[in-house]
């Protein structure tokens, strides 16, 4: 069976980016246990978008679906702001890419 890659496109103000980093920073952990994760990247733009590229790697749809039901919504719901509110999203917009891994290579030993 294939792994399944997900990507979700971030629009993001240039204003906001560091709130977004800092925002990802602080859930490191949060996807790394959960069961059929593979692999996570958060890649910035480097030059003529304000899209932010949120990488992550299954195992299966399922493991993926199974994520999002339950963990996912913990780690993008549950901190609040000063005050008790909760933060204004750092993205002024989102998409979500699926892909199958149909070849892949790594370096040679």
């Amino acid at each position: 069976m294939a792994s399944v890659v997900k990507i979700n496109v971030l629009t993001v103000p240039e204003e906001q980016r560091e709130v977004l980093e800092k925002r990802f920073a602080a859930r490191a952990g949060s996807v790394e246990n959960s069961d059929g994760f593979e692999w996570f990247e958060l890649l910035r733009p480097a030059e003529g978008t304000d899209q932010y590229l949120v990488y992550t790697r299954w195992r299966s749809e399922e493991d993926f679906q199974n994520w999002m039901a339950t963990s996912m919504r913990g780690a993008h719901g549950g901190s609040q702001g000063e005050g008790g509110e909760r933060p204004k999203p750092a993205a002024s917009g989102s998409e979500l890419w699926s892909f199958e891994v149909v070849q892949q290579a790594a370096p040679k030993a």
